[in-house]
């Protein structure tokens, strides 16, 4: 019996919800809203940022600018963590751009080897002569 007005109370509850979420159940939780503009397009790790933290936010895609921009709704008591959060993610953002990629790594030591193998020639000589 407790058990079923246990479930009854929980379904009467409103759901709560965590992490990415629309706009409209940003707004139903009764807090002040504010928003960031991010123009990059990597969003997805921001996504990961933002959850490692712990944040409710909402994303919107803006697309009267080119390129493409995304705006950033968060609860307004969340701008400490959201700063932090947002900190983070740029400073991965500007250390994937200066890292050079793998690929054009590769192809530099690719032509290095190519080099030192030319450079290294096989002499062969067959000497079959008598010599005293």
């Amino acid at each position: 019996m407790q058990e079923i007005e246990k479930a009854q109370k929980q379904m009467q509850q409103p759901k709560t919800y965590r992490g990415k979420q629309s706009i409209k159940h940003l707004m139903s939780q009764n807090a002040a809203i504010s928003n960031i503009e991010v123009t990059d397009g990597n969003i997805k790790s921001f996504e990961r940022t933002a959850s490692k933290y712990g944040l409710d936010f909402a994303l919107k895609k803006d697309v009267s600018v080119e390129p493409p921009s995304y705006l950033v709704f968060f609860k307004g008591r969340d701008v400490d963590v959201m700063t932090a959060a947002f900190k983070e993610f740029s400073a991965k953002t500007v250390k994937q751009k200066e890292q050079p990629s793998i690929r054009h790594k590769l192809d530099q030591e690719k032509a290095q080897s190519k080099a030192q193998h030319k450079e290294k020639v096989n002499v062969k000589t067959k000497d079959r002569g008598v010599e005293l």
